[in-house]
């Protein structure tokens, strides 16, 4: 696991999301993996600028999202068909038919996350995976306790999950509290992932997730397994990091290159 430390978070946000557009211009068909929340709105401002900057093309990429609210349709405001349209799909030149994102309102949920996981593997899989964290340590929707090996599947939200997510809602009753979401398993399948994590609030989760031991009480942990894991941090999301002068030695100002 490389861990880039950034002096801001406009400095984090810039180099995680030059270097999904460096993937994306070095092989212009890849898969990516792709997340929701507010941590990665600014990345994909800073993605639609480059393309606006004519720097890159998005035409022939394949995406897919990590997770769905399960009973929000796509036109629901709050689901993330809505999000990504918003974000990134309608500000950029992505097809529409090259995304994917498990659809929330499926008559048989269950069904429909195998029928995800199937059409992943069917593309060739992924080969970059952005991920955000939860103060929780979950990725994705895969919540404390969730298995290391799971794949796409359906999951009860933690209370804590659903406290923080009822800020984009009206009140925390309309807050859905199952979702259908790539397993552990699936994301530690991507080539490569690439993981922002802002502010104190991560920093607890951000220690445990790169120096704790390898658990189910905090799901990210499991990218201590991976072999091209990435995590773009800024200062005080790092705040905690007992080894901290270590990684500034491997990786000075968060290169990925040194």
């Amino acid at each position: 696991m490389k861990v880039l430390i950034h002096d801001s978070a406009e400095a984090a946000v810039a180099a995680i999301a030059n270097r999904i557009v460096e993937k994306v211009i070095a092989k212009p068909t890849c898969v990516l993996g792709l997340a929701t929340g507010g941590t990665v709105e600014p990345v994909y401002d800073a993605m639609v600028q480059k393309y606006e900057q004519q720097k890159v093309s998005y035409s022939r990429i394949r995406t897919f999202n990590l997770d769905e609210y399960v009973g929000l349709s796509p036109d629901h405001p709050m689901s993330y068909h809505h999000f990504m349209e918003k974000h990134l799909f309608g500000r950029t030149d992505i097809k529409s038919e090259n995304t994917s994102i498990p659809f929330g309102n499926a008559v048989n949920p269950n069904e429909e996350a195998r029928r995800y996981e199937a059409a992943i593997k069917q593309c060739g899989g992924i080969d970059c995976q952005l991920l955000g964290i939860g103060e929780n340590g979950h990725i994705g929707f895969n919540e404390p306790t969730s298995s290391l090996s799971s794949t796409v599947r359906i999951k009860t939200l933690a209370p804590e999950t659903v406290r923080a997510n009822s800020r984009y809602f009206k009140n925390i009753a309309e807050v859905p509290r199952l979702s259908i979401t790539m397993g552990i398993g699936t994301i530690l399948c991507a080539r490569e992932i690439v993981l922002i994590a802002i502010g104190d609030n991560k920093s607890k989760a951000v220690l445990e997730m790169i120096e704790g031991p390898l658990s189910a009480r905090c799901p990210a942990s499991a990218l201590q397994l991976h072999p091209h894991a990435e995590v773009y941090l800024d200062e005080v999301a790092a705040s905690q990091l007992t080894l901290r002068d270590y990684y500034e030695a491997v990786h000075p100002n968060g290169k990925v290159e040194s």
